[in-house]
């Protein structure tokens, strides 16, 4: 099974099977950089201490994720904001509190990875 498309055959390879190997590893180039734009979130500290503590604590308060992430409510909701039009967290109303929850089964295997040592994989992994 060659994978190579057409436009690349006539470059060098030394190994068929390592490239195939690397192009299913790819994939599509379309969800590649879906994912990218996803994860480019996380280069921020703060926004990544947030999705840390959404992680692990599940559905929670803006209020509460600033107390836990030693940030300010403003700070945290504009964090959330762009999270959420990143399409990682998501958020729901219960009345007057609005709680937010990771979005992205990626997004919560990548926080499993990067967790500190001896701390539980995260309660909530993706809404339901």
């Amino acid at each position: 099974m060659h994978l190579v498309p057409a436009e690349r055959v006539g470059r060098r390879i030394i190994e068929d099977e390592k490239v195939c190997a690397a192009i299913l590893g790819i994939g599509d180039i379309d969800n590649v950089s879906a994912s990218a734009e996803r994860f480019a979130v996380l280069g921020s500290p703060s926004r990544l201490t947030i999705l840390l503590a959404l992680h692990h604590a599940g559905p929670i308060s803006v209020s509460d994720l600033a107390v836990a992430a030693d940030m300010t409510d403003s700070s945290v909701s504009q964090a959330l904001r762009l999270l959420k039009t990143a399409g990682v967290v998501r958020s729901e109303r219960d009345g007057r509190v609005v709680r937010y929850r990771l979005a992205c089964e990626q997004t919560a295997g990548l926080l499993d990875a990067i967790a500190p040592a001896g701390s539980p994989p995260g309660r909530r992994r993706t809404a339901t």
